[in-house]
């Protein structure tokens, strides 16, 4: 059977995501940002593909490492402004049936109490769509304006992500019984007292006594995205996640990352197929591969070098400015996006990276590669990257807003759906259903289920 390709848009609540400069584009629209009829537009554009998700990419914080200074990110709308993802969410769920959302936000600047309320009403208001991508942040910005002295080190981080989740699972999953809503009219009771507890829970960073103030939603968990491909990161999607999201400048360090991840997935108690591992990555595609040539040079003419070393800069810790253009990057110890410093360094030992080639590789679609051509050729690419890589699909990244996505739904799509490589209809469920068909809820090998299994007893 011919192994089906999974396709997410990825965007962001803001002006500049991925191509910074490109927002100067006569077509690019992205400015209107501010516009939920923007964000509706764009769902239903993706929904008549069957894409599976709308992933939002956020940050707390401003891409101030390249200069030690705000500035080339305020100019350049280099992720900043942002807004808040979850909000767009609910007017998009509105306008479609089936598009899933996957929503960033960071365990570091949120108590999870609230939060895990917010998820609830999101997975309620999107009958069963939402996703939650767990992040633990690396812009030392964020944290100064929350009060923090300091970003916690990138270990801890992850050590406060583990109990972070804990208190969601508890809150989510054990707090209110299956049957707990009576919805009783004769009797006048809505939910039974004696079957909604309180977690007791008391940790090192988060002290939650009582129970979660939602009723069960359609996933209780919505579904989890995890982004992370350091060591440490691996071994926490391994643990948690049900789709992980990686950045690979080349098939050579995918094929790596992929495997890595599956064999974590296996050190974990979990299957390898527990785990749907998406590749980041910008298609640019036109009716023939002259004409999306002729697309890429166009665009190019609008990127910026010094936006695409912004983002670079924040993503690894490293201010670019202070390298010269011909200066190859070597691994620097930082505490922000590890594997990304390790991409561009150690991960492909026949590859070296300058600091202008890392200029002109993050100009269109950030840390992921870029194929352009007609359908046809990028169909063919993406097999390779498949076959090749062990890579379930694509995270795709636009250049011009929304041009990009309209292009992959009305050009790609219907290529790849010859091919028997996409589907032509979604599937019926929630988000979790759709994409691994095994019921709204998390099931064992996850950790969850054996969460859940203690609390009955």
């Amino acid at each position: 059977m011919t192994k089906q390709i999974r396709l997410n848009a990825f965007a962001m609540n803001t002006v500049g995501h991925l191509s910074p400069g490109l927002w100067r584009h006569p077509r690019d629209q992205a400015t209107r940002y501010t516009d939920i009829h923007y964000w509706i537009e764009l769902a239903k554009t993706l929904e008549r593909g069957c894409i599976d998700g709308l992933f939002i990419a956020d940050v707390l914080g401003v891409y101030d490492v390249y200069g030690d200074s705000p500035d080339s990110a305020l100019a350049n709308a280099a992720q900043v402004p942002v807004n808040d993802p979850l909000q767009l969410v609910p007017a998009m769920a509105a306008a479609t049936r089936h598009l899933g959302f996957g929503v960033t936000a960071s365990v570091s600047f949120e108590h999870p109490y609230p939060f895990a309320r917010r998820m609830s009403t999101l997975d309620h208001l999107t009958q069963g769509r939402a996703g939650w991508n767990i992040v633990t942040s690396y812009l030392a910005s964020g944290a100064r304006n929350i009060g923090q002295d300091r970003q916690l080190d990138h270990d801890q981080r992850y050590a406060l992500a583990e109990e972070y989740l804990q208190v969601c699972y508890k809150l989510w999953e054990t707090s209110w019984e299956d049957d707990a809503v009576q919805a009783d009219r004769k009797d006048g009771v809505y939910a039974d007292p004696r079957k909604v507890h309180g977690i007791h829970h008391e940790g090192t960073y988060f002290k939650v006594p009582g129970f979660h103030l939602s009723e069960p939603s359609p996933q209780r968990t919505p579904l989890i995205y995890q982004a992370g491909a350091s060591s440490r990161g691996r071994a926490f999607a391994a643990a948690h996640a049900e789709c992980v999201f990686v950045a690979a400048p080349s098939k050579t360090v995918l094929r790596k990352q992929v495997a890595d991840l599956r064999a974590a997935a296996v050190t974990a108690g979990r299957a390898p197929d527990d785990i749907q591992i998406l590749e980041q990555l910008t298609v640019i595609v036109a009716p023939t591969d002259e004409q999306a040539l002729a697309l890429l040079r166009e665009y190019r003419e609008y990127a910026s070098a010094g936006g695409a070393l912004t983002l670079m800069s924040g993503w690894t810790g490293i201010d670019f400015s202070r390298y010269a253009p011909d200066q190859v990057l070597r691994e620097v110890p930082s505490e922000a996006i590890r594997s990304a410093v390790e991409a561009f360094t150690r991960a492909d030992p026949s590859r070296t990276w300058t600091t202008a080639e890392i200029a002109d590789y993050c100009a269109i679609g950030g840390d992921g590669p870029v194929l352009v051509g007609s359908a046809k050729t990028v169909a063919d690419q993406l097999q390779e990257w498949v076959q090749e890589t062990g890579v379930d699909g694509f995270n795709l990244a636009s250049a011009v807003a929304p041009e990009t996505f309209v292009a992959v739904v009305d050009l790609l799509v219907p290529e790849l759906q010859a091919r028997g490589l996409f589907k032509r209809a979604y599937a019926p469920g929630t988000l979790r259903d759709k994409l691994f068909g095994r019921g709204d809820r998390l099931a064992a090998p996850h950790p969850v289920a054996a969460l859940r299994r203690d609390a009955r007893r």
